[in-house]
């Protein structure tokens, strides 16, 4: 799966997500042997105490949200994902949850939300799916206040030799037979490696950031670095990327 263009890039994977989307949290849980979970209730902590209205984009079935919700009493959030698929799980399974304020499809690349709306704004796992990197953080920033908080969970490149020989042996091997036997879509599992291996180095992410007015505050890697959180402040703010 190769795209020429961001609009192609934006529809091959929203078509794949939403193929994959009844058995999406089985297959994190199988892949990661369970470490997800861990990986997002350590990531949310992250967050000052002085934030409490997020954002969840490219929020899939609600895990980081939930996550979220169960980490802070007064924690509030509403998630977003393009997939509509995706966010009609996602509602079910955060369903009478009174701190949620919605569950809304929308396009990570154009969020309907005004200027500031938000305390922070986090992601997990789909900033490396967006058609346009830079643009997708412009907005996250766009729409927290001066001095809010943006958390990404993030599967980076590996910079271990070893480690990155055992994870393309994984990823290229195992993740693609196993995750296609159990969703029935090869093709979705054979593109998670391909876009883990094309993203940016973490410095890179940091630096874009920087950019666009968002300062690195934190970076955890969890679990020998498969995955990453970056926590980053937004101290000035330039729709330039």
């Amino acid at each position: 799966m190769s795209f020429s263009t961001g609009s192609e890039k934006r529809a091959a994977v929203q078509g794949m997500f939403a193929a994959i989307s009844h058995r999406y949290d089985l297959l994190n849980r199988m892949l990661s042997l369970g470490m997800d979970r861990r990986w997002r209730k350590r990531a949310v902590s992250m967050f000052s105490e002085d934030v409490a209205s997020v954002l969840d984009v490219a929020a899939g079935t609600g895990d980081l949200s939930a996550a979220w919700l169960a980490h802070r009493r007064d924690a509030r959030v509403l998630a977003t994902d393009f997939v509509p698929e995706m966010c009609r799980l996602g509602a079910g399974k955060l369903a009478g949850e009174s701190r949620l304020s919605g569950y809304a499809a929308a396009d990570a690349l154009a969020l309907p939300f005004a200027d500031g709306s938000f305390d922070g704004a986090m992601a997990a796992f789909g900033v490396r799916n967006f058609a346009d990197l830079g643009a997708g953080l412009t907005e996250m920033a766009r729409v927290i206040r001066p001095g809010g908080e943006i958390l990404i969970l993030e599967f980076f490149p590996s910079r271990n030799a070893l480690q990155d020989k055992l994870f393309r042996f994984y990823f290229h091997q195992i993740l693609p037979r196993l995750g296609g036997w159990i969703s029935g879509d090869r093709e979705a599992y054979a593109y998670l490696p391909r876009s883990v291996g094309e993203f940016v180095s973490r410095e890179a992410f940091e630096e874009l950031c920087a950019t666009i007015g968002l300062n690195t505050e934190q970076r955890i890697e969890f679990s020998g670095g498969i995955a990453t959180a970056v926590l980053v402040k937004k101290t000035s703010f330039s729709t330039k990327h």
